[in-house]
């Protein structure tokens, strides 16, 4: 596979061999690994380090590797998001995977294809292997156009990312400027979640880095390349997770083949049911449910 693929690991040895394994399956010719270092207030933690190191240093294809290992903790937030700036600093495009993002084999031919074929049109800024559509009767095309930047198993290109930008400086300006309502048009409920996001992201109170780069492609006016069929399974979900620690619909979902060729949408916009669906039953519910058990933990907490 010509594309190279980015791999984001910590300390996770049983899901990073997983996922290492499907990456081994695609052999890319190029392979860049972003590693955090290890808390050190967390017992044991140097050592699961270690050991996912040694899973991904695994390589028995010809491959040219290159790897950024932090031996101190940035966090979700300093380590992606400098991660990711290094990557796209070293190549031109990517496909990008983390510890906990099991695809499907075919989910690497469909970004390598869909790299290809919008590698020049800016109309497009990420392309996902996640789809969280409830489906009944199957899809026309492969692949559907989507203002979402879902980023379990994604893949983009340097004229892209070059606008991400972690700190989200330009936020307050776009927002004044009516960005949501540009994105989002008369839904006011979609345009009051995604700003109170976005002004909890802007004033650091969220340590995180993909809301920062949904912003980036908004501002962009970029479309998602989504897939018609689950490709990636988060199996991340649990007490070690940084951010989806608790149950979700979400967590493992199955995943398909996706056949070839790929057969495009016939319009270059993005699918207004499929979005309002994924933003009013997806995003925000899931969003929405996370607050409740923080309250509900807030409380009993305060009580005991």
């Amino acid at each position: 596979m010509d594309t190279p693929v980015a791999f984001l690991v910590f300390n996770r040895p049983d899901t990073t061999a997983r996922v290492f394994a499907e990456i081994a399956r695609a052999r890319p010719r190029q392979l860049l690994v972003v590693a955090d270092g290890p808390r050190a207030d967390r017992p044991g933690e140097a050592e699961r380090c270690a050991a996912v190191r040694a899973i991904v240093e695994r390589v028995d294809w010809p491959c040219d590797v290159r790897t950024n290992y932090s031996e101190r903790n940035l966090g979700c937030r300093g380590r992606v998001s400098s991660g990711l700036d290094w990557v796209f600093e070293e190549v031109e495009e990517a496909i990008v995977l983390e510890d906990d993002c099991l695809p499907h084999p075919t989910f690497f031919r469909y970004c390598e294809t869909l790299i290809d074929r919008y590698r020049d049109d800016e109309r497009v800024t990420c392309i996902s292997g996640d789809d969280f559509q409830r489906r009944d009767a199957g899809c026309a095309w492969s692949y559907y156009y989507s203002r979402f930047v879902h980023v379990w198993g994604w893949a983009s290109w340097r004229r892209a990312w070059r606008h991400y930008d972690v700190a989200m400086r330009g936020w307050p300006a776009t927002r004044d400027a009516g960005l949501l309502e540009s994105v989002w048009g008369a839904d006011r409920r979609a345009v009051a979640h995604w700003r109170s996001i976005f002004d909890d992201v802007h004033a650091g109170r969220v340590d995180t880095w993909d809301f920062q780069w949904v912003y980036a492609c908004w501002q962009q006016g970029g479309l998602t390349a989504l897939p018609c069929g689950n490709l990636v399974s988060n199996l991340g979900f649990g007490v070690e997770a940084t951010h989806t620690a608790s149950a979700s619909r979400l967590a493992a979902l199955p995943i398909r083949e996706m056949a070839f060729p790929l057969h495009a949408p016939p319009y270059m916009r993005a699918d207004p049911f499929a979005d309002h669906f994924t933003q009013h039953r997806i995003v925000s519910d899931e969003r929405a449910v996370r607050r409740l058990k923080q309250w509900v933990h807030r409380m009993l907490r305060a009580r005991s």
